[in-house]
């Protein structure tokens, strides 16, 4: 390469550099029961905005989020006509399983959880077909389909309630995005917390 041509390459930005990578995938479809004892599945909300959420009553990542941040962004996503799934995916004996839907119910009463629907995923199917390493996860569904956000819940991955107010909540980015038809602009963080308690191979 000739050397004006290098220095020119070399004063580019990364983002010119580096073709940008495209995130959104096809949604899994999925079926589960809820806390109420009712079936649902993804395809049942088909042509809306969906967030999942995974979540384990006993991690301290979950607690501080449900220390009220969780439940707001659930609220204000549901005011926006947006479908809000919390998961919980610990299997029988793990820490944060549900034996039942009304241990489930009782949680969420407990922390003013406000999601459309807390299902029940003690197989870890659901988990295994998005790939959720931890508590929280979180993923932003579009209308079309699409997984348009993966991962973190905010950019400070900590267990302390204190960093919420300092944190950029990348849900609630990912959200606005989509509301605006906009493409979101970041499409994926690592997500940070406990890890999800599969069932034992």
């Amino acid at each position: 390469m000739p050397i004006t041509r290098r220095l020119v390459a070399a004063s580019l930005p990364l983002a010119v550099l580096v073709p940008a990578v495209a995130h959104a995938k096809p949604a899994p479809d999925f079926t589960a029961v809820d806390a109420e004892g009712k079936t649902r599945s993804l395809s049942e909300f088909r042509g809306k905005t969906v967030v999942l959420e995974w979540t384990n009553e006993g991690c301290p990542y979950v607690r501080k989020h449900y220390s009220g941040n969780m439940q707001g962004l659930q609220q204000a996503a549901r005011a926006d006509g947006v479908v809000w799934l919390t998961i919980a995916s610990s299997a029988p004996g793990k820490q944060g399983h549900f034996p039942d839907g009304a241990a489930a119910k009782s949680w969420m009463t407990a922390r003013g959880a406000k999601p459309t629907a807390l299902l029940l995923d003690p197989d870890g199917k659901v988990a295994t077909a998005y790939k959720a390493k931890t508590t929280p996860h979180m993923f932003v569904i579009d209308r079309a389909g699409q997984v348009v956000y993966e991962g973190a819940i905010d950019d400070r991955p900590t267990s302390k309630v204190e960093d919420i107010t300092s944190a950029k909540n990348l849900v609630a980015a990912a959200l606005a995005d989509v509301k605006a038809g906009r493409k979101v602009a970041t499409p994926f963080a690592p997500p940070y917390g406990c890890s999800v308690k599969y069932k034992d191979a």
